[in-house]
Order: C-alpha cells, then sequence, then structure tokens
C-alpha cells in the first residue's frame, strides 16, 4: 500500500527538533505507569489504609491508559497527532498535579484515572508522527532512539518512586512529573506554533470520512490483523513471564527486595544498549534479522531463568531480556506506523492497545501458572511462544514488499 503521507521532503520544518519533545512527553507518560508500584505502602498509610487496597491507583492508570487508545485514533488522524499530543499533555501536567494534589485515596484514584486517560495519547500518537515525517528507510532508527525516552521514563518512574518517595515523600514524586510534563507542554506547543512539520500529519483528503472508516481501513487489511495479533501475544507473553522474575528470585534464592529491584532494573539498561546502537543493528541484520534475533534472544534469556542454578547469572538473562525485547518490539512499532498510512493515527492506537491488553491478559495467566507450578514454566513457555513469534514475524517480512508497503 502507497505511503500518501507527507515526508520531510514535502514538508518544511524541523522534525529531529519536534521529535525530542515528543520524547520529552513519553518519557513523562511512561515514567507515570510504573511510578506507583513502589509509592504503594506510603500511600497506604498516608490514607490509613491497606497496600492492597490503595493498589487500585496502579490498576485504573493501566485500564484508562491501555482502553483509551482503543478509540482516540481517528481523532489524531482528523485534527493532526501533535495538536493532540500538545493537548494532552497540557491536560496530564493538570491531573499530575492532582495527583499530588489528592486530599484522600478516592480523589487520588480519580486524578490516576484522568492522568492515565490523558497520558494515554502521546506515545501512539508521537509514534504516529514520526511514521509520517520520517521516511520508512530512516523510520526503524528513528524509532529506536525516541524509544530511549520511553526506557529512560520506565527507570526514572520505578527508581523516583523508591528513592524519591522515601525521602520527599510520595506527593513530591507527583509534582515532579507534573513539572516536567509542562516544560514538554511548553515544548510542544512551541514547536506547533513555530515548527511547519508538526502540521504534516493531518490528512485532510480523508476529513470526510467517518471514524468508523478508519477501523475499517485499518481492520480490513490481513497484515494489519497480523500485526495487532503480534503485538498482543508479543506483550502478553514477555509481561506475563518478567512480572514474576522478582517473586521467583525472592522465593528460590532469597533474594532482598532491594536487589531484586536493581536486577530487574537491567531491563532497562538493555533497552537503553538496543537504543544506542539501533543504527548499526539495522543496518548489520535489516528488519527481518532483528525479529528473528530478537526473539531468540529472549528465548535464550528465559531459558536461563528457568534454569539457573544461582542468582547472580539473573542480570545477565535479565539485560538479554531488555536487549531482545526491544529488538523484537522496535520492528514490530515500525511496521505499525506503515501498516496503515491513510489511517495512522488509528492504526497505531490499535497496535498500542494490542500491547495494553496483552499485558494484562498475560499477567493473569501467569500468575495462574506461577501460584500453582512455580515461575519455570511461565518462563519457559514464555521463551518458547517469544522465539516463535519472533521466526514467524521474520518470515512475514520476507514475504513483504519492499519498504513495508
Amino acid at each position: 500500500m502507497p505511503d500518501k503521507s507527507p515526508h520531510p521532503a514535502s514538508a518544511p520544518g524541523n522534525a529531529t527538533r519536534a521529535i525530542t519533545f515528543l520524547a520529552v512527553a513519553a518519557f513523562a507518560a511512561q515514567a507515570m505507569v510504573r511510578v506507583t508500584d513502589s509509592l504503594l505502602p506510603q500511600i497506604a498509610a498516608d490514607f490509613h489504609t491497606t497496600v492492597g487496597a490503595a493498589s487500585i491507583v496502579v490498576t485504573i492508570y493501566l485500564l484508562a491508559h491501555g482502553s483509551v487508545q482503543l478509540v482516540i485514533g481517528p481523532i489524531g488522524d482528523r485534527f493532526g497527532k501533535y495538536l493532540c499530543v500538545s493537548i494532552a499533555a497540557a491536560v496530564s501536567t493538570l491531573m499530575v498535579l492532582a495527583c499530588g494534589l489528592a486530599p484522600s485515596l478516592p480523589l487520588l484514584i480519580a486524578a490516576r484515572l484522568g492522568s492515565g486517560l490523558a497520558t494515554g495519547w502521546m506515545i501512539p500518537f508521537a509514534l504516529a508522527f514520526v511514521g509520517d515525517v520520517i521516511p520508512y528507510e530512516r523510520r526503524q532508527q528513528v524509532i529506536g532512539t525516541f524509544l530511549s525516552g520511553q526506557i529512560l521514563g520506565q527507570m526514572f518512574g520505578q527508581a523516583a518512586g523508591g528513592v524519591l518517595g522515601d525521602y520527599f515523600g510520595w506527593r513530591t514524586v507527583f509534582f515532579m512529573l507534573a513539572g516536567l510534563l509542562a516544560v514538554a507542554t511548553a515544548g510542544l506547543w512551541h514547536e506547533l506554533i513555530r515548527n511547519p512539520v508538526t502540521h504534516a500529519s493531518r490528512a485532510p483528503a480523508r476529513k470526510g470520512a467517518g471514524f468508523v472508516a478508519d477501523y475499517v481501513a485499518v481492520l480490513r487489511s490481513s497484515w494489519s490483523r497480523t500485526l495487532i495479533a503480534l503485538a498482543f501475544i508479543e506483550a502478553a507473553a514477555m509481561f506475563g513471564a518478567f512480572a514474576f522474575v522478582g517473586a521467583d528470585l525472592h522465593e528460590r534464592f532469597g533474594v532482598s527486595f532491594t536487589v531484586v529491584g536493581l536486577f530487574v532494573g537491567c531491563f532497562a539498561v538493555g533497552g537503553l544498549i538496543y537504543s544506542m546502537s539501533v543504527g548499526a543493528l539495522v543496518k548489520r541484520f535489516g528488519p527481518v534479522g532483528l525479529a528473528s534475533g530478537g526473539g531468540a534472544v529472549l528465548a535464550v534469556a528465559f531459558v536461563i531463568l528457568a534454569v539457573e542454578p544461582v542468582a547472580w547469572l539473573a542480570p545477565l538473562a535479565i539485560l538479554g531480556t531488555g536487549l531482545g525485547f526491544y529488538m523484537l518490539h522496535n520492528t514490530l512499532q515500525t511496521n505499525a506506523t506503515q501498516m496503515t498510512p491513510e489511517a495512522r493515527g488509528t492504526a497505531v492506537g490499535l497496535f498500542s492497545a494490542g500491547l495494553y491488553l496483552g499485558q494484562t491478559a498475560g499477567s493473569a495467566i501467569g500468575g495462574y501458572v506461577f501460584d500453582r507450578f512455580t515461575a519455570v514454566p511461565v518462563f519457559l513457555g514464555a521463551a518458547a511462544i517469544l522465539l516463535a513469534t519472533g521466526i514467524y514475524f521474520a518470515q512475514a517480512l520476507k514475504k513483504r514488499p519492499a519498504h513495508g508497503l
């Protein structure tokens, strides 16, 4: 399918600067996903409730963040992805500030719901915008670099929740993220006003089409359905297993939760290694090699986690999961930005929603198996599924025309 969207050659402006502010917004959005994990004991104590009762602030955010991506796509395709991200960043700033000011648990839950609904717009539309303004030949490298904002945001969210929360209180963490979002908002609006490339992602020719037409355009394509299904399977297998790495290390080897946190942080290190070397990796292996190689690296890493005789092997295996995941996932993401160019925002929104729904399903299945049979079958099952996913995706890419068109 030909890509009819504008690219830098026909859309003047500074795409690098525009994407940089999108990465800052993605950093804050990804930090919000994980920031409350370590803050739950403090939130529970402050509101005189249990950690289990307070954990709804995690669940409600993920539910809002993932589900909103099912419906927002046509809005970005009509009114411009950069504009939508700019508005979402402004609303997110207020919602995250409200999290820090919440005087009760119900109001904190409401603020987390609002922030999840707002931040859920950012990353899908940022990726779709990159697809609109960056030619396919360079896109995987640019998206791979853009991923560094998300990866660092994940690291910051986990670290800030633990360290800053301990020293300054849980509310301060939200105030810091609100301040970061305010900076991103200012930069995004400045670019929207001054940088012509930020208006390149609108699709005037399709303005008359209804929202349903955009979903039909995406879902009638077998390639689009395949990518969305692969995103669901990848996320279910990956995070349905990875969620139990820490618990397994603690139960099997008696590793303290502090050390577990350091070990799990190696996932982000693996992601950063990929992000910093994405240009060389794409040139050396190409999308087909990265897809199959990513699946293979993930399989080896999860097998090691399943059979490791000593805990010190875990950091290397976890680093491998980060590297392998982003090798496979970045290739999926790049193709998702190209699968339906005429409705790119809708396509990437559905792809991203598939990821969150996959995480939810995978965690539920993984928890059931873990409680009854330990983590070993969870890790081995993930290894087999991710290896098969990588090989299947690589074979499918070989059959596609050049540039995924």
